[in-house]
């Protein structure tokens, strides 16, 4: 069994086995974020939903409003004027085959990969090297668009693709430890909605189920759900 640490050991006695509201578990998530390091804030969602079916698999992007507190790298894959284009919209690497080679060789050095449509016949080649690391363009994530400026600037501004696991678990880093209370809460509601605006079809019964968050080495925090969704975001956004 791994040793717990004195330090997480006191941050676990401080959270109470209950539902809190949700600045009150936020300001409970950076009380008990006290690694050596800025921790991120980490939100895991269980969803009633069954990814095996195809109308119950839920991947979809939100923009966190406050941000991500992360440098975000983009790469392009795109041809001719689009590769300059994606360029001077700040991209950090953008080039065609010679960056499809690079990719098969093994260069990562990205966090999100933009894609225009008319080079994904050679992108699908890339599987194996992105699939694993959920970085294959997908038309539903908005990473393959002829509209590069704006992709380009919306992911680097805070816009993130996330999507359900196989057990029906979405995990998604909402901000940083260091961010306030209110901004915390001002991305989270931002998710929050965003998940049930894209609630798949054939999600039956009760669509959420429980909602922990947690810093990166912080203990577990649970969650209101009625709390959370009674928010407004607009009102979240004014008090933030």
């Amino acid at each position: 069994m791994a040793k717990v640490s004195k330090r997480l050991r006191e941050a676990q006695a401080k959270v109470e086995d209950r539902l809190y509201e949700p600045l009150e578990a936020l300001e409970l998530l950076k009380e008990t974020a006290t690694a050596k390091f800025i921790e991120s804030a980490e939100a895991h969602i269980r969803l009633g939903i069954d990814p095996k079916y195809t109308d119950q698999q839920l991947r979809t992007t939100v923009i966190l409003p406050k941000g991500t507190g992360q440098t975000i790298r983009v790469a392009v894959i795109a041809k001719g004027e689009k590769v300059a284009e994606a360029t001077a919209a700040g991209a950090d690497l953008a080039g065609s085959e010679e960056l499809i080679d690079e990719i098969q060789k093994g260069m990562m050095d990205f966090d999100v990969l933009i894609a225009t449509p008319d080079v994904m016949p050679q992108v699908a080649k890339l599987g194996r090297q992105l699939g694993p690391r959920g970085l294959m363009p997908s038309p539903k994530g908005g990473t393959v668009t002829f509209d590069l400026a704006k992709a380009i600037t919306e992911f680097k501004a805070g816009k993130l693709e996330f999507r359900a696991d196989k057990t029906g678990i979405v995990h998604v880093i909402f901000g940083k430890a260091d961010f306030s209370a209110e901004d915390l809460l001002v991305n989270l509601k931002a998710l929050q909605d965003c998940v049930d605006r894209n609630r798949p079809s054939g999600a039956k019964g009760r669509y959420w189920r429980t909602v922990a968050i947690t810093s990166t080495m912080g203990p577990s925090i649970r969650l209101d759900v009625s709390a959370l969704r009674d928010l407004k975001l607009g009102d979240v956004l004014q008090e933030a």
